[in-house]
């Protein structure tokens, strides 16, 4: 059976959904679900009512596939909101869209950044050569903010052992005072993610077989070595280590964090 249409995306904002502040609820939530499994942790997430609305965000990348089977099991017509920064391999395109229709995920929006801004901004598509942090702002953090205004909350797949970055990673984050990210997978290894893909049976990204297990955009995504960390080919030879914006203490970072 084919999935529904896409949906265009719903950017209304979250309003007079009486729940407490972000804070207190991320720290509820954490001691509340601090022991349970992955599993548990997305089940809560789409139905505890501190959570408020959620949506689950996916790259459609490497690892990907893991959070993405995991919600269907739970809820296949949750929102998943994948963000097209129009610079993506082709194989990530096809392997989106494969995914979609074998997990039967009936709400996938497709974001896009807004054409009047890149044709300002990125008139001729080599803004990653010069400013790789403008050229994610413009094409992916900003449509992805846009995106997560009618949401309390956004499910991710980042976990602890991707970087320094993420190491203290928790199940639920507060961002910046304004909504949820939960991270069901914050303790999972790479282990854990090939032994879930092996026993779901579930379909790789084409780009792995070829020394890719980690997937951003083309042009600014290499092929990693043996013994690298696996997001050694994400900008590589630079100090850039993340693609969006980050709240640290209550407040607007752009490009990576540094580790404390």
């Amino acid at each position: 059976m084919r999935p529904d249409p896409i949906k265009a995306v719903d950017a209304t904002p979250v309003s007079g959904s009486g729940l407490s502040p972000v804070s207190e609820r991320v720290a509820e939530l954490n001691a509340r679900y601090r022991h349970h499994s992955a599993a548990d942790v997305m089940q809560h997430a789409m139905t505890d009512p501190q959570v408020g609305r959620l949506g689950l965000v996916s790259s459609f990348g490497a690892e990907s596939v893991v959070l993405l089977h995991m919600a269907a099991v739970k809820n296949r017509h949750i929102p998943v909101l994948f963000i097209d920064t129009e610079m993506l391999f082709a194989e990530t395109l096809a392997y989106q869209l494969e995914l979609t229709e074998r997990l039967r995920l009936t709400n996938v929006q497709v974001i896009k950044a807004d054409p009047v801004a890149v044709a300002a901004q990125d008139p001729y598509g080599l803004l990653h050569q010069g400013n790789p942090d403008a050229c994610c702002n413009l094409r992916k953090t900003e449509p992805l903010q846009r995106a997560l205004l009618g949401y309390d909350a956004w499910i991710t797949g980042r976990k602890r052992y991707q970087g320094k970055t993420r190491a203290a990673l928790d199940f639920f984050e507060n961002e910046g005072d304004i909504r949820i990210k939960v991270n069901p997978l914050a303790h999972w290894t790479s282990e854990d993610l090939r032994d879930y893909m092996a026993e779901n049976r579930l379909p790789r990204h084409p780009l792995v077989a070829k020394g890719y297990p980690s997937i951003g955009c083309a042009p600014c995504t290499t092929p990693v070595k043996e013994g690298e960390d696996p997001r050694a080919g994400r900008w590589r030879n630079t100090q850039k280590e993340e693609c969006g914006i980050h709240f640290v203490n209550g407040k607007l970072v752009r490009g990576p964090i540094a580790a404390s």
